[in-house]
């Protein structure tokens, strides 16, 4: 819209200016501005991702000098290569996954399980757990929340499985590093154990083993909570999840990187197939009892799995230690202490450890 306005001019009398009043951009201006400035943005990011394994050659053996074959060579040379490789995929799935995550809540799920059928309910938990944010230190008020909203005890563990094992960050860096194949059957043989355990868990009927103040929490209708997000705040939430998450686990990226490639560059192929192999019956079992105490998220331990695979371990195996690190981690044991009785604790910890030890052996059987 037009206005006319006087302005004085040098001989002291007034004459028209036109002025001109910005018209806001609209929603959908907005939204293909957002889309070009992504798609160039992810441009320059694969190009730079492209470039990062002829650079850690160029680094190791060129610049520093290094031999190569020697194992400060090959170490140093996975180290250049994997830490940029493995925080620029984490970062994009990060930031994409934050903005899917926008149209969830925590809320929302609770909502959706309530009053369901525990089989149905099992797999949808099972999902659902894939694309709700979720930490051990979340496991709390997730496990009170659910009780308070009527949850089935069987579904609301097949969530709480999911939730930290069958990540959607371990199932994109897993794709990314080794291939879809080991990404699909992570996330299948995920799913089912998180299915499956949940609904045993459910069959046993062990509602009595939650702690009594759990239990005197009155079942209520969960609150949703209907935010109303257009496509920058949900950009803004990609971002967020970008500072939050990378932020806080890029020291276990980096040092799951550092023993990787430790792995890489000095443990023997024929050492590590000897213990992590296939002929090891023995092996499976020992990974799930090394990786419990252990405390990893999936970035930090997807590395070490690229590395042990390098070396000739045993896919089951190594499927075994990660799964265990994830989804039976000491941490999150101490965490649930607090809503669940030792003995629902234990059972948990022997279903679970069941479909990771069958998996194992299953794997390492047929591949």
């Amino acid at each position: 819209m037009k206005a006319i306005q006087p302005v004085d001019n040098d001989c002291g009398c007034d004459s028209p200016k036109t002025t001109v009043e910005q018209t806001p951009a609209t929603p959908k201006s907005s939204m293909i501005k957002a889309i070009l400035i992504g798609l160039l943005g992810f441009a320059f990011w694969y190009a730079v991702y492209k470039q990062l394994e002829p650079f850690s050659y160029f680094f190791t053996y060129s610049l520093v000098g290094l031999e190569k074959g020697s194992h400060i060579g090959d170490a140093i040379q996975f180290f250049i290569y994997d830490t940029p490789k493995v925080m620029m995929l984490l970062t994009l799935i990060v930031f994409v996954i934050g903005m899917i995550r926008s149209f969830f809540t925590q809320e929302r799920t609770r909502k959706y399980l309530a009053g369901k059928r525990e089989t149905a309910g099992n797999v949808m938990a099972a999902l659902l757990g894939i694309v709700t944010p979720f930490c051990s230190c979340s496991a709390v008020p997730l496990f009170i929340g659910f009780v308070q909203a009527g949850v089935p005890l069987g579904v609301t563990f097949s969530f709480l499985i999911a939730a930290p094992m069958v990540n959607e960050i371990a199932v994109v860096l897993l794709y990314g590093l080794l291939g879809w194949k080991v990404a699909a059957i992570y996330l299948v043989t995920g799913l089912l154990i998180a299915i499956i355990s949940g609904w045993v868990i459910g069959r046993f009927k062990l509602e009595h083993w939650i702690e009594d103040w759990v239990q005197a929490l009155r079942a209520g209708e969960a609150v949703v909570v209907d935010e109303k997000l257009s496509w920058a705040d949900r950009i803004g939430r990609g971002k967020e999840a970008v500072r939050d998450i990378v932020g806080k686990v890029w020291i276990y990226v980096i040092a799951g990187i550092g023993v990787g490639a430790a792995i890489h560059g000095y443990v023997p192929e024929t050492f590590m197939a000897s213990i992590m192999g296939k002929d090891a019956w023995w092996s499976v079992p020992a990974a799930v009892l090394v990786g419990i105490p252990m405390y990893s998220n999936a970035a930090g331990i997807v590395p070490v799995v690229e590395a042990l695979l390098g070396k000739g371990a045993a896919l089951g195996t190594v499927l075994a230690f990660m799964m265990s690190v994830i989804a039976l981690s000491l941490p999150e044991m101490v965490i649930l202490r607090k809503v669940l009785k030792p003995k629902l604790i234990a059972v948990f910890i022997g279903v679970v450890g069941c479909g990771i030890l069958f998996t194992g052996f299953l794997f390492n059987m047929i591949i």
